[in-house]
């Protein structure tokens, strides 16, 4: 008897009812590779507020001419630059410039292309063609291509390079939000709300947006990457954070002289641009298949 009371407690306590976030969250923990993305994430945001609050400007420029070009070791982990400037200290410091620029770049991206999606979706007619031929015309130029455009135009700094890499994932967004007010925009309790005179505004952002938000939040997440990635590279092209700040793509740059003698310089910036996008890309596909009602079990 007892024995069955306990089965019945572990069956019941599987079965249990959980939150939408504590499904969401569940599903995600059994995604080997969502967790081991977040949990890179974490590291990296942990290195930003390192960074905040425990290193300054004065940290990362002062060096030493005898400590140039010294190697990896117990003195200096991620080895010295050609100033003899402390490279780990330098790479931690970057994180708070490619953080800054992935996230803001993201959510000016997300706040114009959701918005205008939403519109093209839910109206249709001439605002949808407007919207999505010039979603077209940003989308047929290359990223990269059109980040130089725009950093040429505007100047190298942090506050245009936001903006630039925001503008070249507008497009991304617009589509995505189209199609998800498309499948939406028709569904029984819009036609209710519009039948008791709710005005289109509310309609969109209060009751059909919130049903369409999961592929918009996955697209959000693996766009990150993208961000930090466009934002490496225009500053490696000289086009984004230039030197003495040590953005990681501006590392890059500033060491491909001595690739040869100290490829320090071009590894651990490297690498943390590379792990800090392969984290949002595995979490991204984690929440992609924990948000897709197909898959519950």
């Amino acid at each position: 008897m007892k024995k069955n009371v306990t089965t019945d407690m572990l069956v019941t306590k599987k079965y249990s009812k959980r939150s939408q976030l504590g499904e969401i969250f569940h599903r995600i923990k059994k995604n080997k590779g969502a967790m081991a993305g977040l949990v890179i994430i974490v590291f990296v945001i942990l290195c930003f507020l390192y960074s905040v609050f425990f290193i300054s400007y004065a940290d990362i420029t002062a060096g030493l001419v005898r400590d140039r070009l010294t190697a990896p070791g117990a003195k200096f982990w991620f080895g010295a630059d050609h100033l003899g400037r402390d490279m780990l200290l330098r790479v931690l410091y970057g994180s708070r410039y490619s953080l800054a620029i992935g996230f803001a770049g993201s959510l000016i991206a997300a706040t114009i292309g959701i918005t205008l999606g939403c519109f093209a979706g839910y109206y249709g007619g001439l605002r949808e063609n407007i919207i999505m031929r010039a979603a077209e015309v940003l989308t047929s130029v290359p990223g990269m291509l059109l980040g130089i455009v725009i950093m040429s135009t505007l100047g190298s700094s942090l506050r245009n390079l936001i903006i630039t890499v925001g503008i070249t994932s507008i497009p991304i967004y617009i589509r995505m939000t189209r199609a998800s007010i498309l499948s939406l925009r028709n569904q029984e309790y819009v036609e209710a709300a519009r039948s008791i005179g709710l005005k289109n505004f509310r309609i969109i952002f209060k009751h059909i947006l919130p049903n369409g938000l999961s592929p918009i939040i996955i697209t959000f997440t693996m766009n990150l990457g993208m961000m930090i990635l466009i934002a490496s590279g225009l500053s490696f092209l000289g086009f984004g954070i230039t030197a003495p700040l040590p953005e990681w793509g501006t590392l890059i740059a500033g060491g491909r002289e001595y690739a040869r003698n100290a490829s320090h310089l071009l590894t651990f910036p490297g690498l943390f641009i590379m792990i800090t996008v392969l984290a949002f890309n595995m979490l991204g596909d984690g929440l992609r298949d924990a948000l897709d009602p197909k898959l519950k079990t």
